[in-house]
């Protein structure tokens, strides 16, 4: 074993001791008796980033479960230590010819999805697919491809989102309270929105019809609705607002959450986000 302590002589006296000792350990000594120092060597804790993780899925396709299990565990274990997976699971409508109805289905999703196929160049939507902060795309069901994509996307800048959700006076409809800053130019004319989606976990489904028959589907957060609450001019870098959140009576309030994100409307690429949960 070679270790860099300093070779003592046997008739060394005790006080050469402590002394060759002390230099030895010198950097832990003087870390603790200098307070400064020691406040110094504390890490200051990384802030985690927003990061929309979208997947596109379906109930009614045999490749889906693994992705739809990946994001429910990225979004619970939240692994990637400067980000935070804001999930989006969107189950789009073209598999429900092909023997099962997936009942979180919407034809919005779809759309969107073709949306995303436009912008990041790929002609030929697919399942699973996940699209991250709206410029990156990938195979849903690819861990590790996903966590290096989720940890650049946490790196870029990102427009400051704040967002409280509290109850209305009206019953069944709380209200969002949304501030943004720190929004940069967009290029080339581009406009920037601001979305709101309401997302729904703890939703499973038993298929007994199509590629999944036979399985009892679970998920991660799914999109119950999602609709653009303001655009933002192009010479504006904050926004201020607030808005209804218009909930269904067959949703469980429980395990429902408001995000809200800014979306460039034709590079697509999202440049914050936020989620919060709705107060009782």
């Amino acid at each position: 074993m070679n270790h860099s302590w300093p070779r003592l002589a046997a008739v060394a006296s005790i006080p050469a001791l402590f002394w060759l000792l002390s230099h030895a350990t010198g950097q832990t000594m003087n870390l603790t008796q200098d307070p400064a120092r020691q406040t110094a060597a504390v890490a200051v804790p990384k802030v985690a980033v927003p990061v929309v993780v979208e997947l596109f899925t379906s109930e009614g396709c045999s490749s889906c479960p693994p992705a739809d299990a990946l994001l429910a565990r990225l979004e619970a274990q939240q692994p990637i230590p400067n980000a935070q997976v804001v999930a989006l699971e969107e189950h789009v409508d073209y598999w429900n010819s092909q023997g099962w109805t997936d009942p979180f289905s919407n034809r919005e999703w779809t759309l969107r999805q073709q949306d995303y196929a436009s912008s990041l160049k790929n002609q030929n939507p697919y399942t699973p697919q996940v699209v991250i902060d709206g410029h990156t795309e990938l195979v849903g069901s690819r861990e590790g491809q996903a966590r290096q994509a989720i940890e650049a996307a946490a790196a870029q800048p990102k427009a400051h989102l704040s967002l409280s959700v509290s109850a209305s006076p009206k019953e069944g409809t709380p209200q969002a309270a949304v501030a943004i800053d720190g929004i940069a130019a967009t290029q080339h004319g581009d406009k920037s929105e601001v979305w709101l989606a309401i997302t729904e976990s703890g939703l499973h489904s038993a298929v007994n019809a199509g590629e999944n028959a036979g399985s009892d589907l679970h998920h991660a957060s799914v999109v119950r609705s999602l609709r653009k609450i303001a655009s933002i001019d192009e010479n504006k870098t904050s926004y201020s607002g607030s808005t209804p959140v218009h909930l269904d009576s067959s949703w469980k309030r429980q395990n429902l959450r408001v995000v809200v994100f800014v979306q460039e409307k034709k590079s697509r690429q999202i440049v914050g986000a936020a989620a919060a949960r709705i107060e009782p």
